[in-house]
């Protein structure tokens, strides 16, 4: 009897799964039982050896010594590395990320969303000894260059009018360097980087580097660290970014998508929603 009983039970489990009230195949059912195609290396130590390139697309191909190629080569931390806030603790949310940039975050909690792309491009142009080069504009629109900060020139801030002083002695470590980033940090963001940067119009031109922003306070700006276009000329792009509170640079999932994840297919000016957060519209700029 027991086993009568027990039959019963999953027959009509199984009857109630399938059918609705009236008695008509419940759509997509099959569906969920499709596992979407993975494109994560978990072995994968940069971004485009973490993430797999989906049949038919090929990978954007970027000269030695460029940004974009930097950024495709950036060193991750093993897969299951979690995002960690400025304060050394688990950011709350661990379900939106497929890789973590080897990218320290300060304790200072400064280095926020527009702050990690800075940081990014900043270490880029120290690296490759451009270092005259790396300099951003506050959001007052007044520019702020890493030589002078070297030099020991320092802001003299008084509402939106700013003036500049030789008030430190010349100083050009890489300790030196860091605290410059945090006093870009604090008077640059999303709104100074909009106003400063070119804007980039045609999806076809957008390159790894390149940033969708909403500028404001609050805004977020997110980068694109990888690209792949189809011989359709189908284009699809990975995003990282940093976020606030101040934690680790991540790569994003695409929960839109599973199908793609963690690429995005995008269409310029259009909604796009990321784990998080959402632009109404995308809108992309590059650094100079």
């Amino acid at each position: 009897m027991k086993k009568i009983l027990f039959f019963l039970f999953i027959a009509v489990g199984i009857g109630f799964f399938f059918f609705n009230k009236k008695g008509k195949v419940i759509k997509n059912v099959a569906k969920s039982y499709v596992l979407p195609p993975n494109y994560i290396n978990k072995e994968g130590m940069t971004i485009s050896e973490r993430i797999k390139v989906p049949e038919g697309y090929s990978r954007a191909s970027y000269p030695e010594g460029s940004f974009s190629k930097y950024i495709q080569d950036y060193v991750l931390k093993p897969f299951d590395a979690k995002v960690i806030n400025y304060d050394g603790n688990p950011y709350v949310y661990q379900s939106g990320h497929v890789g973590v940039l080897e990218v320290p975050v300060p304790s200072n909690g400064l280095q926020q969303c527009a702050d990690a792309l800075i940081r990014l491009r900043a270490e880029y142009l120290w690296d490759t000894n451009r270092k005259d080069d790396i300099g951003f504009n506050f959001t007052s629109g007044h520019y702020c260059s890493w030589k002078k900060y070297s030099e020991g020139y320092r802001p003299k801030i008084n509402g939106s009018k700013v003036s500049f002083h030789r008030t430190a002695s010349r100083d050009t470590s890489k300790q030196n360097f860091y605290k410059y980033l945090n006093l870009i940090y604090t008077y640059a963001g999303t709104q100074s980087l909009y106003d400063e940067l070119p804007k980039i119009t045609n999806k076809a031109n957008v390159e790894v580097g390149d940033m969708l922003i909403y500028p404001g306070s609050p805004g977020h700006v997110i980068m694109v660290v990888d690209k792949i276009t189809a011989l359709d000329g189908d284009i699809l792009f990975i995003f990282a970014q940093g976020n606030t509170p101040a934690q680790s640079v991540h790569i994003l999932k695409n929960l839109s998508d599973n199908s793609i994840s963690p690429w995005y297919d995008i269409e310029m000016n259009q909604y796009l929603e990321i784990p998080t957060y959402y632009f109404n519209k995308t809108q992309f700029i590059r650094f100079k």
